[in-house]
C-alpha cells in the first residue's frame, strides 16, 4: 500500500472513530437516562443532561415549519458531507492539519446526520454552564466538528503566514 493510500485509510478511520464514539455515547445516554434528566459530573459546571435538538446548530430554526425542517436539516448535511469529501481529495495529504480537521468534521456531520435520519432529531447531552449561564447542550459529533473547524482555521492562518513570509523581500 502506498503512503498516500495509507494516510487516506488513517483519515477514514479517524472519521469512523468519531462516528462510532458519537453514536455509542448517544446510545448510552438514551438507554440509561430519561429525556430531560441530568447527572452532575462537576456540580455547578458540567452535567450530563439528555435533551433533543430538532433545530440546527445550537437549536437554531427548531420551530421551522414541517416539511421544511426535516428536508432542510437532512439535505444541507448531505451537501456538506459531499463538499467535505471533495475538499479531502483536493487537499494535499501533506497538509495533515487540514486533512485531520476535515476527517473530524466529516465524522461529526455523519454522526448528527445518522440521528436525524434515524430519529428525526439530534441527541445532545453535554451541558456546560456557569451559574444560570448555559452553553447550548452538545454531543461528541458537535465537539468533533468544532475541533475540526479550529484545526482548519489554525492551518489557514499558519499557511497565510508562511505565504506572507515567503512573499516578503529579504531584510537588510
Amino acid at each position: 500500500m502506498s503512503r498516500g493510500a495509507l494516510l487516506r485509510v488513517i483519515y477514514a478511520l479517524a472519521t469512523l472513530a468519531v462516528l462510532a464514539a458519537d453514536q455509542a455515547t448517544k446510545d448510552m445516554v438514551t438507554s440509561r437516562m430519561t429525556l430531560y434528566s441530568s447527572i452532575p459530573v462537576i456540580p455547578g459546571f458540567l452535567h450530563l443532561t439528555y435533551v433533543t435538538n430538532r433545530g440546527a446548530l445550537f437549536g437554531l430554526f427548531h420551530d421551522l415549519a414541517e416539511p421544511y425542517r426535516p428536508v432542510l436539516f437532512t439535505s444541507i448535511p448531505i451537501v456538506a458531507i459531499g463538499l467535505i469529501l471533495f475538499f479531502q481529495f483536493r487537499t494535499t495529504l501533506a497538509d495533515r492539519a487540514a486533512q485531520a480537521g476535515l476527517a473530524l468534521i466529516l465524522g461529526g456531520a455523519l454522526g448528527n446526520l445518522v440521528d436525524r435520519l434515524r430519529l428525526g432529531y439530534v441527541v445532545d447531552f453535554v451541558d456546560v454552564f456557569l451559574a444560570e449561564h448555559h452553553w447550548p447542550a452538545f454531543n461528541v459529533a458537535d465537539s468533533s466538528i468544532c475541533i475540526g473547524v479550529t484545526l482548519l482555521v489554525v492551518d489557514l492562518v499558519l499557511q497565510g503566514r508562511r505565504h506572507h513570509a515567503a512573499d516578503m523581500p529579504p531584510a537588510g
